[in-house]
């Protein structure tokens, strides 16, 4: 994803307005880091996640937009906020939790249906460690972000885990009636 690459003093304004969005709900002052983030990357529409970590390297919460729906600086300053608040899998981040969280992030590029014959070829044309993933059957869709190959790097145990993830039987990646689409991500952290 070398195209429209973010150069590192724009991660570090990112990562800032990230961290500065979380700490503003608990002192309830507006984050005022959008104010000089304006021109180039920043005003693309992208798709990005923010992803939390703990001390340890437990997911704390992950939210994000996949398609390029709004301006990276906006989508960054709302996914920062939802990961923290609104993630259904974990509980609020706690105010004692915020010096101990590391924050990611993640922007994409924009998702292409990856076409394929059947489950062998799906298997062959997919690239641990580039590519996120989008699996979607009617309305139901889930994604893993590129990082996710990390913990999973065999195929066949992260497509059944995406299935889970979106809730359909871990084989459900094997049927015909799958959409997969794929994206990059670049990523950085703190």
């Amino acid at each position: 994803m070398s195209k429209n690459s973010i150069s590192d003093e724009e991660r570090k304004s990112l990562l800032k307005l990230a961290r500065s969005q979380i700490s503003s709900e608990f002192d309830g002052a507006s984050s005022n880091e959008m104010l000089e983030l304006t021109g180039g990357v920043m005003d693309e529409k992208r798709g990005c996640f923010v992803t939390l970590h703990t001390e340890t390297g437990a997911l704390r919460g992950c939210i994000g937009n996949i398609e390029p729906v709004k301006k990276l600086v906006d989508g960054v300053r709302d996914n920062a906020g939802n990961s923290a608040f609104k993630d259904p899998r974990f509980p609020s981040l706690t105010k004692e939790e915020l010096d101990r969280v590391e924050i990611e992030i993640s922007v994409l590029s924009i998702p292409r249906e990856l076409a394929f014959s059947d489950e062998e070829d799906l298997k062959n044309k997919l690239k641990p460690g580039v590519h996120g993933v989008i699996l979607s059957k009617g309305w139901t869709r889930a994604t893993f972000l590129p990082q996710v190959w990390d913990q999973l790097p065999e195929v066949e145990d992260f497509l059944s885990h995406l299935c889970q993830k979106a809730g359909m039987e871990g084989e459900c990646w094997k049927s015909k009636s799958i959409k997969i689409e794929v994206y990059e991500a670049e990523h950085f952290s703190e």
